[in-house]
């Protein structure tokens, strides 16, 4: 088992906490399909007993992402190349309206947090870690789709992010791109910042475009 990036966890939220590090390592392929892992061997990883991290993958056992393997452990669910196909279209027919939409409605102090929020992102990546990368980019993406109000929009499409497959970051990553990619978040809170909503949702679509490119599949 490989899983360098994730940590020691604080203790506070605990299985939320390990549930969103396990979630980010399924997505970034840093938990890879057809390997049992076992919850002895993932809390001592993260620093704490096997409990929270049953607790946890009990939690991705119901939404599909993973399967339990009995008197062994957790296995990650296989997604096949058209299901990531269908939640691409889905997020593409979502995401860059909704945020085009809200561009004049978020309140001029936000952005501040935005571009804090944003910068997580490039960290995680300057860092080197993906589980880091990937959880601060999932809470990036919701914040913006969350001044819609409405709570089926955000539920959808964290559900839709918890099934997408990143398995070409690492890639990125090691050929010294993957910075360059996080920055783009700061280049869409420069955007919003000057509302100029045709552009966001111009780049939204860009972005999103690439969880079917080059962000999809090693090189």
């Amino acid at each position: 088992m490989n899983i360098p990036s994730i940590g020691p966890v604080e203790k506070v939220s605990l299985r939320d906490r390990v549930a969103h590090a396990l979630r980010a390592a399924v997505i970034s392929g840093e938990m890879e399909p057809g390997v049992v892992y076992s919850a002895p061997s993932l809390g001592a990883r993260f620093g704490v007993s096997a409990t929270p991290v049953r607790e946890a993958m009990l939690d991705l056992v119901r939404e599909n992402l993973v399967t339990i393997v009995p008197n062994k452990g957790f296995r990650v669910t296989e997604v096949s190349e058209k299901d990531l196909d269908d939640i691409t279209q889905v997020r593409m027919l979502i995401e860059p309206p909704v945020v085009r939409d809200v561009t004049p409605l978020i309140p001029e102090e936000d952005f501040a947090g935005l571009r804090e929020m944003a910068q997580r992102i490039v960290d995680g990546a300057v860092a080197g870690d993906l589980v880091e990368y990937t959880e601060a980019d999932r809470r990036f993406h919701l914040a913006l789709l969350a001044y819609a109000d409405n709570s089926r929009i955000t539920d959808l499409v964290s559900d839709l992010r918890a099934h997408t497959r990143l398995y070409g970051l690492a890639s990125l990553l090691e050929q010294g791109e993957l910075e360059a990619v996080a920055r783009e978040h700061l280049t869409i809170v420069e955007t919003l910042e000057s509302r100029d909503a045709a552009a966001v949702e111009e780049l939204l679509r860009a972005h999103i475009s690439q969880t079917r490119g080059r962000w999809a599949k090693p090189s």
